[in-house]
């Protein structure tokens, strides 16, 4: 009888704790659908995100206006790079990448809004526990939800005052890599020159995501 009423102290104790800002998992694998306010775009992909080595590859589908798409990114933060592959054609394109990289987390300055229970609390397994935090950054204002274990991102919006509201949802995450050549340059690849000259090129994440045409 003891030992069941210090467990269920225990667990009092670690329900009442307020949700701290946390650090996603450094490998993980998923997928994502991002819609924006300002375009006429909705587009759903794969993603790898290697927190380690700065990568982030991205195999998209999507809609805009009326027009679908398909394109396959790999984000090379260390070498400020974006590749475009194209595995039918086996050819590449290699463009500037101006954006830092950005640790998926929650920043030690953000705001908690709320800890919810998407579903149900009603019985085991019904609900999953996620806290809502809000972030002023230099690239504007993001309202980030994660699960309250593990860190795991549910959704983030993201608003500047160029590209307006973007939605970013997360589903399907396994935390690692589950298969790490999707990280790895194809062979040709290797070799790539970095093309510039269009305005229309993305050079950072969300303009993967702004410029289609």
């Amino acid at each position: 009888m003891k030992v069941l009423v210090a467990l269920a102290c225990i667990l009092a104790c670690c329900l009442a704790q307020a949700p701290h800002p946390c650090k996603m998992p450094p490998l993980l694998t998923g997928a994502l659908t991002i819609s924006t306010q300002t375009q006429k775009l909705w587009a759903y992909a794969n993603y790898e995100y290697d927190a380690f080595g700065r990568r982030l590859r991205l195999t998209e589908m999507g809609n805009y206006e009326n027009k679908t798409f398909t394109i396959d990114y790999l984000l090379h933060y260390r070498e400020a790079a974006i590749y475009e592959i194209d595995t039918k054609t086996r050819t590449c394109k290699k463009m500037p990448l101006k954006d830092d990289f950005q640790p998926w987390e929650i920043p030690e300055n953000s705001s908690l809004v709320g800890q919810a229970v998407v579903g149900s609390s009603s019985g085991p397994g019904q609900g999953l526990l996620v806290n809502t935090w809000i972030t002023i950054a230099p690239q504007g204002k993001y309202i980030s939800t994660v699960t309250e274990f593990g860190c795991i991102p549910v959704n983030t919006v993201f608003h500047d005052g160029q590209l307006g509201w973007t939605v970013t949802s997360f589903f399907n995450n396994v935390i690692g890599i589950t298969d790490p050549n999707k990280l790895n340059l194809p062979d040709f690849c290797q070799g790539a020159e970095i093309e510039t000259g269009s305005e229309d090129e993305p050079d950072s994440f969300l303009k993967l995501f702004h410029k289609k045409q």
